[in-house]
């Protein structure tokens, strides 16, 4: 195989005359071999990859073999060699030749498989939209990951918050506490202060009594005259 393709690449190399056939996405193509020759190896080029041996033909109602199994359900053979692409993609696309499986190799006419204009528009107009597709989803996660970080900064943001609250409520309370103490303090130094004046206002009213008490005996011995 590698020598067939060694060939191929020599070959290939020294011919430059390509006919192009159009096809549709999805439909059966037919390519003719103008090789008058009793077995054929059919090959695909696709740049820049190396030639892909298909498949080998032969004249009689022998199965072709195929270099690689998956080609069976897209890939035959139909009389004289001409191969049928079943259900064409963009994989079927590019360069197809058939070659004889002599000991001196030639080539035949090349042909190049594309889509028709309308199928490479619809493919564009796909593609567009598949970009779109992809853009949105784009978007769609920068949008979702903007969403999350704001979502976080609000989160942080109201935590704190309500740690400011709580410090706030919990020190008001400590306020209020030492506020009530304070009065209760001051309430009681009143009373108590009270209490002293009002035992000190007694006991100024029992000195100004006894001082009036004084001055009337004073007065009663004024005015009780000597006996003669």
């Amino acid at each position: 195989m590698k020598i067939i393709q060694l060939q191929l690449y020599v070959l290939i190399c020294c011919r430059a005359a390509v006919s192009d056939q159009l096809t549709d996405l999805g439909s059966n193509v037919t390519i003719n071999c103008d090789l008058d020759e009793n077995e054929v190896y059919w090959i695909l080029l696709k740049t820049p990859d190396p030639p892909t041996v298909i498949l080998r033909s032969f004249p009689t109602s022998r199965a072709p073999f195929y270099s690689n199994k998956t080609f069976i359900k897209k890939y035959s053979v139909q009389f004289k060699h001409r191969l049928v692409i079943n259900n064409v993609t963009d994989d079927e696309l590019g360069i197809y030749y058939c070659m004889n499986a002599g000991a001196t190799p030639k080539l035949s006419n090349s042909t190049r498989l594309t889509f028709t204009e309308s199928t490479q528009v619809t493919e564009c107009y796909n593609n567009t939209i598949e970009c779109q597709n992809h853009t949105a989803v784009d978007q769609n996660q920068k949008q979702c990951q903007i969403i999350i970080i704001i979502s976080g900064l609000m989160n942080g943001l109201l935590l704190i918050v309500l740690i400011g609250l709580v410090k706030v409520f919990v020190i008001g309370n400590r306020r209020s506490a030492e506020e009530s103490q304070l009065n209760t303090d001051l309430q009681q130094t009143q009373v108590t202060e009270e209490h002293d004046l009002q035992y000190a206002t007694m006991d100024f009213s029992k000195l100004r009594r006894n001082i009036r008490h004084s001055q009337i005996n004073s007065t009663y011995a004024a005015l009780n005259l000597p006996k003669s």
